[in-house]
């Protein structure tokens, strides 16, 4: 989408404002500036490009249609359109089994050796399942600090909870990662 004359350069507040009055126009550049962000976080909680991409474009939807709700005091449009797409993330997760990673993932170094090849499939394997299997909220906290690199505040008020409650969520997740991963390093050294 090209940008419409007479919006670069104006703040988010008055697109927003003017997205509120029903300025299509300015709503096309929020969704210009803003929608590679909200792919690119539904796509690392989803991990599917597919539904990524129809929860971002469902966000967008949803900004548009309460956008009038939208409070530039409270927060910036970034927060609010972060806090949509977490939870419709969220709301996908409930509603559907995970899915494996596909067969021909691989970040292999063109260099590497075949043990190496062996032991870094493994790795990213057994980091891609211990992610998978991180509740929603803990993944979610995750992308938006790890990631997308928010504050704790702006990540608290994406998920609609306290600092304290998204340093409890990182803890447990990075907990949770710790010991998943080192049960499955010590599970494969024994297979040895």
């Amino acid at each position: 989408m090209d940008r419409s004359p007479g919006v670069e350069g104006v703040t988010d507040e008055h697109l927003v404002a003017r997205s509120a009055g029903g300025d299509r126009t300015a709503f096309d550049e929020l969704v210009v500036r803003y929608g590679p962000y909200a792919l690119r976080v539904a796509a690392r909680l989803l991990r599917d490009t597919a539904l990524a991409e129809d929860v971002a474009q469902e966000a967008f939807v949803r900004c548009w249609s309460q956008i009038h709700r939208f409070d530039s005091r409270q927060a910036r449009f970034t927060t609010w359109l972060y806090r949509i797409v977490v939870n419709l993330c969220i709301d996908n997760k409930r509603r559907r089994e995970p899915e494996p990673l596909p067969a021909d993932f691989d970040v292999m170094d063109a260099g590497a050796t075949a043990e190496e090849m062996m032991e870094s499939n493994e790795r990213v394997t057994a980091l891609a399942q211990a992610l998978k299997d991180l509740p929603v909220r803990q993944r979610a906290a995750l992308t938006l600090i790890y990631d997308e690199g928010l504050s704790g505040a702006e990540a608290a008020r994406v998920l609609g909870s306290s600092v304290k409650a998204v340093e409890r969520l990182l803890a447990r997740a990075r907990s949770y990662l710790r010991a998943r991963l080192t049960s499955s390093h010590f599970a494969e050294s024994d297979r040895c």
